[in-house]
């Protein structure tokens, strides 16, 4: 009797394990981007969605007892975590999209605190080196003393960049070889004057209508807050407060990206970084109404930020188009140690 109990641990631990999958896997799926406190589990590498059930499957397809029963529930959990993974099934389908109209050429990048970390004259080769038609750039502040800084680059900009024009808002710049036509507001107008911390804090979202060949088209530069501080502790209810009110931040301002571009009856492109993984449920509005970029990707696993690991295990940084233009090519750019994040690179040509 005694003997058997050993051997019936393993079995009874891979079905307590699966049954902890599958209830985390269900309260994902209900929860993120729905609840505040579910920002935390969302930090998780994506692929973790990949790597759990397939080392379950692994083990209950060679656990004779269980595996007739255990390897279907564990196949359904691979199947409704997949789309979570952030895997690009479109890396192995031949070809790509394409329209007869003109296209152009873009680079959204994080620069993480611009010229502030690095050396200016070759934070400004790489940025020219890129020889975008559009600029979405992010960070164009410093961080002083935990605290972030305003900064003046525009001349510096100007002259590494002539015959472009410059839209600046809070910390947010894009550059336009094209036409700037209009800035239009995105989400509640701020004051006439107001200061660039009240800019800052409200401002994520900065759209630039730009006349594009002989057409109007909207480029919107985002960056969406980030969602804990890693600085205050676990055990503290300063993290809580911090996750609370990031969520209400970040809430305002997908309401006020989506419902903008729902508005919007110019052709469209949105880019940047929205510190969200695909495996969080705060782009569901987002993916289910504009066409996602990296369908344009040979990248099985996009990856755009690494974070402490160093390597690139998140997707923080997106790109969607609606149907009126087409993404010819879309890939993540090395940033050569200058951010933690990489630059998206986009050829997307309009259509007729």
């Amino acid at each position: 009797m005694d003997s058997a109990r050993p051997r019936s641990f393993g079995p009874r631990l891979l079905v307590a394990v699966t049954a902890c999958w599958g209830v985390f896997l269900l309260l994902d799926l209900l929860l993120s981007g729905r609840w505040w406190f579910w920002l935390i589990p969302d930090l998780a590498p994506p692929l973790l969605f990949l790597a759990v059930p397939v080392l379950l499957l692994a083990l209950a397809a060679v656990t004779r007892r269980l595996r007739r029963w255990l390897v279907p529930v564990v196949v359904v959990l691979l199947l409704a975590g997949l789309p979570r993974t952030g895997l690009n099934a479109s890396a192995l389908l031949p070809g790509r999209d394409h329209a007869p109209g003109p296209a152009f050429t873009v680079f959204s990048w994080n620069t993480e605190y611009w010229d502030t970390t690095d050396d200016p004259d070759a934070f400004y080769r790489y940025l020219r080196s890129e020889d975008a038609d559009v600029y979405l750039l992010q960070e164009y502040l410093a961080w002083v003393r935990e605290v972030p800084t305003p900064i003046d680059r525009l001349d510096r900009i100007r002259r590494e960049f002539p015959g472009y024009q410059v839209v600046v808002l809070g910390e947010l710049v894009t550059l336009s070889r094209f036409p700037v036509l209009a800035v239009p507001p995105v989400g509640a107008a701020l004051p006439a004057g107001a200061p660039w911390e009240a800019t800052f804090a409200a401002k994520k979202v900065l759209r630039t209508d730009v006349d594009v060949h002989g057409r109007a088209v909207s480029l919107y530069n985002v960056h969406i807050p980030v969602q804990v501080d890693t600085r205050q502790s676990l055990l503290g209810g300063d993290f809580y407060r911090t996750v609370r009110t990031a969520d209400a931040a970040r809430r305002e301002q997908y309401a006020a990206l989506e419902g903008d571009a729902a508005g919007n009856t110019r052709p469209l492109l949105i880019a940047g970084d929205f510190n969200t993984t695909p495996a969080m449920g705060d782009l569901r509005g987002l993916r289910s109404r504009f066409h996602d970029a990296w369908s344009a990707s040979g990248d099985l696993y996009p990856g755009s930020w690494g974070g402490v690991l160093g390597s690139d295990l998140w997707r923080l940084d997106w790109a969607f188009t609606d149907r009126r233009l087409a993404v010819e090519r879309y890939a993540f750019a090395d940033q050569r140690g200058m951010s933690d994040h990489r630059g998206q690179e986009l050829r997307v040509a309009l259509r007729p």
